[in-house]
């Protein structure tokens, strides 16, 4: 078993210890990778003072050879009738006599818990939340490459289609052409839905890409992001694809540069909610705060938003290995919006943006590329 999985299983226990408790319920399916290297699904990691245990099924226990070799496995039986989960979790607390067990009360239904309790009645169960997610927000040098290879799918990808817009491409045209354009380039698709939104549609900052054409209205915006085998990226820039009022133009220079004072607050020991004001500030002074409801930004890994988070308030603080989303915005209803995203490194001496994509002004409207 690699070194690498055994360390974060071993910083596991020692936050269990200081919580008294004698082990945790893992169910979370990119909590269980990021413990064993386990790539699969329908696998609920039983972690123990001494022991970890991983409860699975017979499909995959020839993955799990290659993958996790040194895993202790409990296979569910299916001589006769197909044992199910809660059954299989509530015979190893039983086997093991444990008094009490911590679960991810995020992702543990109540239905699960019954159920186990319904087979190992004298079980006392303690809720945990975020044990595993703030181990996880602190990135190692492999996890930081791989993320790096999904900020180049994500970026390649950009610039390939780019290169073959035109007006009477739809929002979903766009989309499916960018998450295609990841997989050729080698990427395991996208991390999330592309938002691709034109003119007024770009006020709506989560919204789906539609069958709109993108030529009709003068700016579009683009968020969207890569996976590379087991991590992400997540990016947003916006193009001007014709002509648009003095206003938009505005607000895009004032995202320019609330982003940047965002991110030159980015360093070891800085203050979420410090880096997340930094930016907010600049919008607020030039009179759009109301138009920006979001935080500033998330970390981001094995799934798209994770710890830390930029906020409002926020008292979270940076340290080296996080990798983390600046993504202010202003959206104006019934006008467009502008939201510029990039993802950045925390090092050890402050931070490194891992996204190289052109954002400013002229970048923008460049729009049909050459």
């Amino acid at each position: 078993m690699s070194n690498r999985f055994t360390a974060r299983r071993d910083a596991l226990r020692k936050e269990l210890k200081k919580l008294k408790l004698p082990g945790l319920i893992v169910q979370k399916e990119p909590n269980v990778t990021y413990l064993t290297g386990f790539s699969g699904e329908d696998s609920v990691l039983l972690l123990l003072a001494d022991r970890e245990i991983l409860v699975t099924d017979s499909r995959f226990v020839t993955q799990l050879a290659d993958e996790c070799p040194d895993l202790t496995l409990q296979v569910r039986k299916t001589s006769k009738s197909v044992e199910t989960m809660d059954k299989a979790i509530a015979e190893l607390l039983t086997k093991f006599k444990l008094p009490g067990i911590g679960i991810e009360a995020d992702t543990m239904t109540v239905g699960l818990r019954e159920r186990i309790s319904e087979n190992a009645k004298t079980v006392q169960f303690a809720s945990t939340r975020g044990l595993i997610e703030d181990l996880r927000a602190i990135k190692d040098k492999l996890e930081i490459a791989e993320i790096e290879r999904a900020v180049g799918y994500a970026e390649q990808s950009f610039q390939r289609v780019r290169k073959s817009l035109h007006p009477d491409l739809t929002e979903v045209q766009v989309a499916n052409q960018l998450e295609a354009a990841m997989r050729e380039l080698g990427g395991k698709g996208h991390s999330f839905e592309p938002i691709v939104a034109a003119g007024p549609r770009a006020a709506l900052p989560h919204g789906r890409a539609s069958q709109g054409k993108i030529g009709v209205s003068g700016l579009l915006l683009i968020d969207w992001g890569a996976v590379a085998e087991r991590y992400v990226s997540d990016l947003t820039r916006v193009l001007v694809t014709g002509k648009i009022s003095p206003k938009v133009e505005r607000i895009y220079q004032v995202v320019f540069k609330a982003q940047a004072a965002g991110i030159a607050k980015i360093r070891p020991g800085a203050v979420c909610g410090d880096v997340d004001a930094a930016a907010r500030q600049v919008i607020e002074d030039a009179g759009f705060g109301k138009f920006f409801g979001h935080g500033l930004g998330h970390g981001i890994g094995m799934e798209v938003h994770e710890q830390p988070r930029f906020s409002v308030g926020s008292k979270q603080i940076l340290r080296p290995g996080m990798v983390v989303t600046v993504e202010p915005g202003i959206y104006l209803p019934g006008i467009g919006g502008v939201r510029l995203e990039d993802d950045v490194l925390v090092t050890k001496t402050g931070h490194r943006v891992l996204s190289t994509l052109g954002k400013t002004w002229d970048d923008a409207r460049q729009a049909w590329a050459a």
